[in-house]
C-alpha cells in the first residue's frame, strides 16, 4: 500500500478460538463490574436524592422548556452563559422533551448511565496500564472504598457513598469520559494494540487524533474542573510513554489540543474559557481542605506501589499524574482559589491503580507485596465498615446502625400547587436547594452562576432576608413581591405566616407551610385552613 502500512502483531494464544466457535468467558472485572453496576443502581434509586440535585433538576427543567434560549437555573432571569447548560445537560432536556419526564425522574435515569460509563471507562484505562486479568476487579475496589474513615461527599467523588447520590452529576459523566480518554492517550502514547492500520510514516491517522481532542473538549464543556484533571492525566500519559518523536507525531498531538480548544469554544451556551477568572465559588470550596486525613487518608496505602513505579522510572504515568495533581490541589489552597480542590477526588486515582496494579500481580508474592496486600485488605474493611457499609445496607436491614446517606424530604406536595415559572420566597435549607428542581423559580437563587451578577444575587438574598425578618412591615413586603413577582412562600415551621398570606399546603414531614401572596394567575381551589397547621407556623 502506498498511502499506509499495515502492521500486524503476534496474537495472543487462544485469542482465534472465539472464531473456531469456543465458548465465550466473561472475564473477572466483567463479572464483578455487572454486579456493582446491579448493586449500585440499587442503591442509588434507594436513596432519596439530595443537595446539588436539585440544581441539575432544575436546569433540566429549564431546558425542557427552552431548549435553546433556556432561562437562570433557579431564578426568573435571563440564562444566557450560564456554565450549567452543557452538551449533558442539553441532552438531558432533550430527552426530557421527548418523554414529558421531569428533571427529578431524568436525574434518576442518568444515574446508571453515568455509572456505566465510569465502569468501562475504568476498565479500558486499567487494561491500558496492565494486562493482568485481576487489576480492573481491584482498581473498583480500591476507587470506591479507600478513601478515609470519615465521609468524603461531593460532587466528583466516586467512593461508595458519594455514588448513591453524585451518579447523576455531569462531574460522574466527565471523570467517566475522562477515563475512557486516558485509555484511548495511553494507547496512543503506548503504541499498543493489535492490527491496526497506520497511516504515511508509520503513524496513526490524523482523524483518531482529533476525535480524542473532540473528547477531552467534551469533558471541559461537560465539567471544567474535572477536565484540569482529565488534560493532567493526558499530559503525564504523553510525557511518560511517548518515546519515540518527530514533527509528524508532535503535529497529531498538537491537532488533538486544537480540537479540543474548538470543540469548546464552538459551544453556543456559554464561554468557558471565561470561567477561568471567576472566583465566586471559591468561598465554598474551601472546606474540601479540612480533614484531609480523616477524608482520604487510607488511600495513602498506595503511596508504595506508586513508589515503586518511581524507582522503577520516574516517567511513569501514574507518578507523573499523581505529582501533577498535588500541585493543582497545593495551587488552590495557596492561591485561595479553593475550587481546584474539586480535584482532590481524582487525586487519589493513581494511588489507588498503582496499588491495584501491584496486587494483581502473579503468584508467589514476596514478603512485602504479601504486607502491602493485608495492609490494603484492612483497609477496605475499614472503609467499609466506618463510611460506606450504609450505602448497601437499608435501615430496615441494618443490624449495626452504619451511616446512613443523607435523607432529604421530598417537596412534591408543594411543588404540585406551584407552576413552571412561578416565583417562590423560601429560606429553608432544603427547600432553598430543592424546589426549582420541580420547575418553580427562587426570588434568590442558592448558587452563584456565571450568568448572573454576584452583586445582585445577594441583593435578592438581602431581600428574601427582609422579607422573612419578623419585624419586616407590610409596605416592605408588598414591595419585596412586586419586584420579584412573588406568588408563593414556602416557610420553615418556625417562621410566621404573614397576613396577607394564603394558607395552600402544608407538609407533615417537615412542618413546612405552603402559602399563596401577590396576585393568583389561576385559581387555587386547595386553599387549607389555618387551624389544620402546626401552631408554630402561625404564632
Amino acid at each position: 500500500m502506498s498511502a499506509g502500512v499495515l502492521v500486524r502483531r503476534r496474537t495472543v494464544d487462544g485469542a482465534t478460538a472465539l472464531r473456531g466457535g469456543g465458548s465465550w468467558r466473561p472475564s473477572p472485572y466483567q463479572c464483578a463490574g455487572f454486579l456493582f453496576f446491579l448493586v449500585m443502581s440499587l442503591a442509588f434509586w434507594r436513596v432519596p436524592l439530595c443537595c446539588d440535585a436539585g440544581q441539575h433538576a432544575a436546569v433540566v427543567e429549564r431546558l425542557k422548556a427552552d431548549l435553546l434560549n433556556p432561562r437562570h437555573p433557579m431564578a426568573d432571569l435571563p440564562g444566557a452563559g450560564s456554565p450549567y447548560y452543557s452538551p449533558y445537560a442539553v441532552a438531558q432536556g432533550v430527552f426530557a422533551r421527548l418523554t414529558g419526564l421531569g428533571g427529578w425522574e431524568v436525574l434518576r435515569l442518568t444515574g446508571p448511565l453515568n455509572l456505566l460509563v465510569l465502569l468501562t471507562g475504568l476498565g479500558r484505562f486499567v487494561r491500558v496500564l496492565t494486562p493482568r486479568p485481576w487489576a480492573p476487579v481491584l482498581a473498583l475496589a480500591a476507587v470506591a472504598l479507600l478513601w478515609g474513615v470519615e465521609r468524603a461527599w461531593w460532587s466528583g467523588y466516586l467512593n461508595l457513598m458519594s455514588m448513591t447520590g453524585n451518579l447523576p452529576y455531569p462531574s460522574a459523566f466527565a471523570i467517566g469520559l475522562a477515563f475512557w480518554a486516558w485509555a484511548l492517550t495511553g494507547a496512543r502514547a503506548r503504541d499498543t494494540g493489535g492490527v491496526r492500520y497506520l497511516g504515511p510514516g508509520g503513524l496513526r491517522p490524523l482523524s483518531g487524533y482529533a476525535g480524542l481532542g473532540l473528547l477531552y473538549g467534551l469533558i471541559l464543556l461537560v465539567h471544567p474542573i474535572t477536565a484540569v484533571a482529565a488534560v493532567i492525566g493526558a499530559l503525564a500519559l504523553v510525557a511518560g510513554w511517548q518515546r519515540r518523536w518527530s514533527a509528524a507525531l508532535a503535529g497529531r498531538w498538537a491537532l488533538t489540543g486544537a480540537a479540543a480548544l474548538l470543540t469548546a469554544a464552538c459551544w453556543p451556551y456559554f464561554d468557558v474559557f471565561a470561567l477561568a477568572g471567576d472566583s465566586s465559588v471559591d468561598a465554598m470550596h474551601r472546606r474540601l481542605y479540612l480533614d484531609l486525613a480523616g477524608q482520604f487518608g487510607l488511600a495513602l496505602l498506595g503511596l508504595p506501589a506508586l513508589w515503586l513505579r518511581a524507582r522503577r522510572s520516574w516517567r511513569d504515568p501514574l507518578v507523573l499524574m499523581f505529582a501533577l495533581d498535588c500541585a493543582v490541589v497545593a495551587y488552590g489552597w495557596v492561591s485561595g482559589h479553593y475550587t481546584y480542590g474539586r480535584a482532590l477526588g481524582l487525586t487519589l486515582v493513581p494511588l489507588q491503580l498503582a496499588l491495584a496494579v501491584e496486587l494483581a500481580a502473579p503468584r508467589p508474592w514476596p514478603v512485602w507485596r504479601r504486607l502491602l496486600g493485608g495492609a490494603a485488605a484492612a483497609g477496605a474493611v475499614a472503609g467499609l465498615l466506618t463510611v460506606h457499609a450504609g450505602a448497601l445496607v437499608p435501615p430496615a436491614a441494618d443490624p449495626v446502625g452504619f451511616r446512613q446517606p443523607p435523607d432529604w424530604p421530598s417537596y412534591d406536595w408543594a411543588a404540585r400547587h406551584i407552576a413552571p415559572g412561578e416565583v417562590v420566597i423560601t429560606d429553608g435549607y432544603y427547600a432553598v436547594h430543592a424546589i426549582a428542581g420541580y420547575g418553580p423559580d427562587l426570588a434568590a437563587p442558592a448558587w452563584p452562576d456565571a450568568s448572573l451578577d454576584e452583586r445582585e444575587r445577594l441583593r435578592r438574598l438581602a431581600d428574601v432576608r427582609a422579607y422573612l425578618d419578623p419585624s419586616s412591615t407590610r409596605a416592605l413586603r408588598d414591595t419585596v413581591v412586586r419586584r420579584y413577582q412573588v406568588r408563593w412562600l414556602l416557610l420553615t415551621k418556625y417562621q410566621r405566616v404573614p397576613e396577607e398570606a394564603v394558607v395552600v399546603a402544608w407538609s407533615r414531614r417537615t412542618g413546612e407551610v405552603l402559602a399563596r401572596v401577590g396576585a393568583a394567575p389561576r385559581d387555587y381551589s386547595t386553599t387549607i385552613s389555618t387551624s389544620m397547621l402546626p401552631r408554630v407556623a402561625l404564632e
